[in-house]
């Protein structure tokens, strides 16, 4: 399962936070509840560097409220560069989506 969450599932988790902050401002706490919500078996260890990441690579900006310390709560924006990428993906998840649904293939037996 490690496999498939590190090759395949964690575009999913980045598409989860990027489509959630284009609806407003994401806290960690919460994005992860809700990709738990969403069945996804995830750890603080993993979303906390994975916003971090997407920080790094312009697709989100953070607020830090100054007055709360070192665990002052962090507040996940998306960025204009963010929105392309959102853009690009959902256009992408379409064509897949579409693929699958009109064309699913034989299943596999086992």
């Amino acid at each position: 399962m490690k496999d498939i969450q590190r090759e395949i599932l964690l575009g999913f988790w980045k598409i989860h936070i990027l489509h959630h902050a284009s609806e407003g401002p994401v806290v960690g706490h919460w994005m992860l509840n809700e990709l738990r919500r969403h069945g996804y078996d995830v750890s603080p260890g993993t979303v906390y560097p994975l916003l971090g990441r997407m920080l790094e690579r312009g697709w989100l900006r953070c607020e830090v409220d100054p007055s709360g310390g070192l665990r002052a709560r962090k507040e996940y924006y998306l960025t204009q560069k963010g929105k392309k990428v959102l853009a690009v993906v959902k256009k992408q998840l379409l064509e897949l989506y579409k693929e699958l649904h009109d064309h699913p293939g034989k299943e596999v037996k086992t």
